[in-house]
């Protein structure tokens, strides 16, 4: 796992490889080539947002399925 800086903290740190095994997933899906070295640095923008905004998107749709499971 690449050095993490992000001020964010997971409310379950045993999720870590999990949300990164999902990240490569959802980066292989939109075509996008995860740095070897782990340095986002050279990555776009665009190409950060998307993969954050659609990882997030994932989740969600994951968390309303178990939602609805329940009921």
């Amino acid at each position: 796992m690449a050095n993490n800086r992000s001020s964010n903290s997971l409310v379950v740190p045993q999720a870590t490889a999990a949300l990164d095994q999902m990240k490569y997933e959802v980066a292989r899906e939109l075509g996008i080539q995860i740095p070897a070295d782990g340095y986002y640095g050279n990555m776009a923008t665009r190409d950060a947002g998307s993969l954050g905004g659609y990882i997030t998107r994932k989740l969600v749709q994951i968390a309303e399925q178990q939602l609805a499971g329940r009921f």
